[in-house]
């Protein structure tokens, strides 16, 4: 997010006060990714015209510039402004391995920033606030070692054209010193003419080198384009702004052929007609009729051969100009264009020509969203004049407008996938963070909108979880998120009452949890043990939860009862069952029931006498089908036994089995259980009452003869 307003500029580049010209240019660019304008007046101030410093909003758009430069680079960083800085330095260095790379870190954080940053090619890390000496000593260096270092780079070959004929670049040789001088006119009209021409020129190769060279600069981003109004129409440029961007001021020589060849009128002339026979109406470059035409007029002004080929070129540079443009091939347009004005520089067509191409040019940036260059095209077509003001201030309202919804539109995107994570409120890369930054980029955005509601939304499902988790402090405090997010009373409300809504819906779940628990444990005879997973632990946690269940007494009777079987065989066997006859009577036990158990312990004639073994020999089986043999031990004809031991309750079913010992282990147990499930006993009576009896037996697997 911008910081707040401040007079730092957002142009381009931010270069020397002293208005320098282009001779007292810098010997580095300087390339600063930050968001904040306060930021850049510190560090423009610092520099005092040691560099030129052109801000980007994003690494990607300062590498773009990084790579179309042949100039000595210094890439500043603004910590504040990269979240993963370790990567974004390493990308930089790879994708441009020349440029000098300093980081900016808040004081508080500058050892934690330069612990991040070990071992990388940093050139150093400083503060913020700039510290003004230290930061101009640092740079002072840094720019030394990258002109060393530009300096010790290859420089390209550029090759030479080669001519038969003598070329001097807009030099038009005197009319004393050329042969032929009879066929001239007077020398200072021609001089005037030529002047006329070299102007336009000037223009159009201008307009020319920008689309063929300009499409990789980032001047402005979008932004800055958002966050800093246009200029009006038409309005001069703030001192020390575009006149002294270093880039644009020092673009390279238009491309356009402005060459004049030295010769006779008539050599000259016959050299056009063959051009044009062959086509080569603008190639090669100084063999062409475009060249030889112009180097006719500029030695005879007044030859009407001359002019009236110079037409003909233009003609068929219009023709070319439209076949392009219409083809979306915007350097060859501007190429044509600008040889269009070389033959013809008062042509009344050209204004439109210019308003075509940026037009169609713009538009393209526009479908593409490089907002960048987009910009940088509206201010070279405000350069060039031929562009209506209203138009002008149309296009730069149309940038603003998309800037304005490209950086809504990632700031909401950084809302959603932070909330997605789950990082609702830290401090720095949170969703309540951005939240914060797309208010003050666009509060009424719909897309604003849409992540404040989603934002509120996932603050209220916070507290929900808090509420069901029975955390008071937790609820509060997303709630008031939520409220602090925008969230209505009345959506609140709702809320709430749906949060009323599902703890009885949780309640109501955990009670049928803790019921079935209990029936379960019951059937498994679990009555007490274990203490944390018995019907009684279970039942106890019913009754806490929900005293008024409807269940609840049909479960606890069932429980009690169990409970008073169990405590009438340990006192047949002689035990004693004090503690199952405190928690039956505590779960509502039938006192009858629970008397007569009572009296049984309290009696003489308890069973106590009678030992386990002779009960078990008293047993009488009523169902007692074999077991399976096991398929697999079958077909390998294995035979053996297993030794079991279960109980016999009070209505004659085992219970409680589990196998003693098996020959071999583990391939008959799981069928001698199943088949012990299935037996059956009568009932063992003892002093009038039915008792458990333990059971220990040895079952054989032996194979069919």
């Amino acid at each position: 997010m911008a910081s707040a307003p401040s007079t730092a500029s957002r142009s381009p580049e931010t270069a020397n006060p002293s208005g320098a010209g282009v001779s007292s240019r810098p010997a580095v660019d300087v390339t600063a990714v930050t968001t904040r304008d306060d930021f850049l007046l510190e560090l423009g101030q610092t520099l005092d015209g040691q560099a030129a410093v052109r801000p980007v909003d994003t690494l990607e758009a300062a590498l773009e510039g990084l790579s179309s430069t042949k100039r000595a680079q210094i890439l500043v960083i603004d910590a504040r402004a990269v979240p993963a800085l370790r990567a974004a330095v390493d990308s930089a260095l790879t994708r441009a391995p020349r440029a000098l790379v300093l980081v900016f870190a808040d004081a508080a954080a500058e050892k934690q920033t330069a612990a991040a940053l070990k071992g990388s090619k940093v050139f150093a890390v400083l503060t913020t606030p700039v510290d003004p000496r230290k930061t101009a000593a640092v740079f002072e260096g840094a720019i030394a070692e990258a002109v060393a270092a530009r300096a010790a780079a290859p420089a390209p070959l550029v090759p030479q054209p080669e001519s038969e004929l003598s070329i001097g670049a807009l030099r038009p040789e005197s009319a004393d010193a050329r042969d032929g001088g009879d066929e001239g006119t007077d020398g200072k009209s021609k001089l005037l003419l030529l002047g006329a021409a070299i102007a336009a020129l000037a223009a159009a190769g201008g307009g020319y080198w920008y689309f063929t060279h300009g499409q990789a600069r980032a001047p402005v981003t979008a932004a800055a384009a958002a966050a800093h109004p246009a200029a009006p129409a038409g309005a001069a440029p703030a001192a020390g702004a575009p006149a002294a961007a270093s880039e644009e001021a020092a673009a390279p020589e238009p491309l356009a052929d402005t060459s004049i060849v030295h010769g006779k009128v008539d050599d000259l002339l016959e050299k056009a007609r063959l051009a044009m026979h062959e086509r080569r109406f603008t190639e090669p470059t100084g063999d062409n009729a475009l060249v030889y035409y112009r180097s006719a007029a500029a030695a005879d002004a007044a030859n009407a051969e001359a002019r009236d080929g110079l037409q003909r070129v233009a003609g068929v540079l219009a023709g070319r100009f439209e076949e392009a443009l219409v083809a979306q091939r915007f350097d060859e347009a501007a190429q044509t264009l600008a040889n269009f004005k070389s033959a013809s520089p008062q042509d009344a067509r050209s204004a439109g020509f210019d308003q075509r191409l940026y037009g169609a040019a713009i538009g393209k940036a526009f479908a593409d969203g490089n907002l960048e260059r987009a910009g940088a095209l509206v201010r070279q077509a405000q350069g060039a004049g031929d562009i209506a003001p209203d138009q002008l201030a149309k296009w730069r309202a149309e940038i603003a407008r998309r800037g304005e919804d490209a950086k809504v539109t990632r700031l909401a995107g950084l809302v959603e996938d932070r909330i997605r994570d789950g990082k609702l409120t830290d401090p720095e890369d949170s969703a309540k963070s951005y939240m914060g930054q797309l208010l003050v980029v666009a509060a009424a955005n719909p897309l604003t909108q849409h992540a404040q509601h989603d934002l509120a939304a996932a603050y209220l499902r916070k507290a929900r979880d808090a509420a069901l988790a029975k955390n008071p402090t937790e609820e509060d405090r997303w709630l008031g998120e939520a409220r602090g997010a925008g969230m209505k009373n009345a959506d609140i409300l709702a809320f709430q009452h749906d949060l009323t809504s599902a703890r009885q819906k949780a309640a109501q779940s955990e009670n049928e949890r803790l019921l079935s628990g209990a029936r379960d444990r019951i059937h498994d005879g679990r009555l007490t043990d274990p203490a944390q997973d018995s019907a009684v632990y279970y039942l106890t946690q019913l009754q806490a939860g929900d005293p008024g269940n409807a269940s609840l007494v049909d479960v606890s009777h069932e429980l009690a009862g169990k409970l008073l079987d169990r405590a009438r065989s340990s006192i047949a066997a002689g035990k004693n069952a004090d503690a199952d006859l405190a928690q039956a009577k505590r779960l509502g036990a039938d006192p009858k029931d629970l008397a007569a158990v009572q009296q049984a312990q309290a009696s003489p004639r308890s069973a106590a006498t009678l030992d386990p073994a002779t009960l078990a020999a008293g047993l009488k089986r009523l169902r007692a089908p074999p077991p399976d043999y096991p398929e697999g031990a079958l077909n390998q004809h294995v035979a053996g036994s297993v030794t079991l031991q279960f109980t016999v309750d009070v209505n004659g079913e085992p219970r409680d089995i589990h196998v003693i010992e098996a020959t071999p282990p583990g391939v008959f147990d799981r069928a001698a259980v199943a088949a012990i499930r299935h037996w059956r006993y009568a009932p063992t009576i003892v002093n009038g009452t039915p008792v458990e009896v333990p059971v220990k037996t040895l079952m054989r697997f032996e194979l069919p003869k």
